[in-house]
């Protein structure tokens, strides 16, 4: 909890912003700011990551969670934003920020958490149940989505190679010759991730590569 400037006490919330690759947009996603906004939280902190639900380490996520207060909320799309990890790692991570004292806000998932709060004895016994329940099922079912993804990708890389139509993913030309020239006028690989609005990993794969295509210097004398 916090306190407004006009002695009112305010949820506060931290929003996750979360799309897979570079190529997506967090655009679509920005209106939750404004929702938490508009439903009475005070926004902390937007954390925007174009990086796998699938993998643990997203610098973003993890920054979130260490700048998560007591009382404060998490606040996300769907469930998916925050986790596509296995079962046993998706909980760790819900375990990881309740144990800040924190909880999750996610349209369909746990919008019990009120409703739990204002009852008391089994009514309350059954509503905490029935939110693990369901965030349990909403986990696996992130999951599984990622997995069937996965699979519908590889079989359709597959029949593309048997038809010899596949040459693998179309590079984001203009997003490399940004980076190529945020690099050449000396930005380090953090500002220009920064600044060209991708990952490290991308500044880095990019920068290696225009390397290797780059021709060798002339070191001939006249």
């Amino acid at each position: 909890m916090g306190v407004s400037r006009e002695g009112r006490e305010v949820t506060v919330a931290r929003v996750y912003l979360r799309v897979s690759t570079d190529e997506q947009d967090l655009a679509r996603q920005e209106a939750i700011v404004t929702a938490a906004r508009a439903a009475g939280y005070y926004v902390a902190s937007v954390y925007r990551e174009k990086a796998s639900g699938a993998r643990p380490d997203r610098p973003e996520l993890l920054r979130m969670v260490a700048d998560l207060q007591p009382g404060e909320v998490v606040v996300a799309e769907k469930i998916d934003r925050i986790s596509r990890l296995p079962l046993p790692e998706a909980e760790l991570l819900v375990a990881t920020i309740r144990a800040k004292g924190a909880r999750l806000a996610v349209p369909g998932i746990v919008d019990l958490s009120d409703l739990v709060t204002d009852n008391a004895g089994v009514a309350r016994i059954v509503l905490e149940a029935v939110q693990e329940m369901l965030l349990r099922v909403a986990l696996q079912t992130a999951r599984d989505d990622y997995e069937t993804r996965r699979e519908r990708q590889r079989e359709g890389i597959e029949i593309a190679k048997r038809a010899g139509r596949y040459n693998g993913r179309k590079p984001d030309l203009v997003l490399h010759r940004r980076i190529i020239g945020l690099r050449e006028t000396g930005m380090s690989i953090a500002q220009t991730a920064e600044l060209a609005g991708c990952s490290i990993a991308q500044v880095k794969r990019v920068t290696a590569s225009h390397r290797v295509r780059a021709p060798a210097p002339d070191k001939t004398t006249e």
